[in-house]
């Protein structure tokens, strides 16, 4: 898997207020992002779970503990659904 570096700088100071180590940190940051790209839907389940070098189902663990639906089906899609299989 080709991959690619991306710099951010972050004030010194901030580690020692989180108390987390710089990998601890990193981890945190890439979660973050795949949660929130998941969430706008510029990510699939498994490209974030990817993102954050999870499993899809530890990514969807994490998913559940932050309270972020897995699916953006709407009752009205699945009612849909039903009528379309009948």
């Amino acid at each position: 898997m080709n991959t690619q570096s991306i710099t951010i700088d972050i004030p010194s100071d901030i580690l020692l207020a989180l108390n987390e180590t710089e990998t601890e940190f990193k981890k945190g940051i890439k979660i973050t992002l795949a949660i929130r790209l998941f969430r706008l839907q510029k990510l699939t389940l498994g490209k974030a779970a990817q993102l954050c070098g999870l499993s899809r189902f530890e990514f969807e663990k994490i998913l559940s503990e932050n309270e972020v639906p897995i699916s953006n089906l709407t009752i009205e899609d699945v009612m849909t659904d039903i009528q379309k299989l009948k």
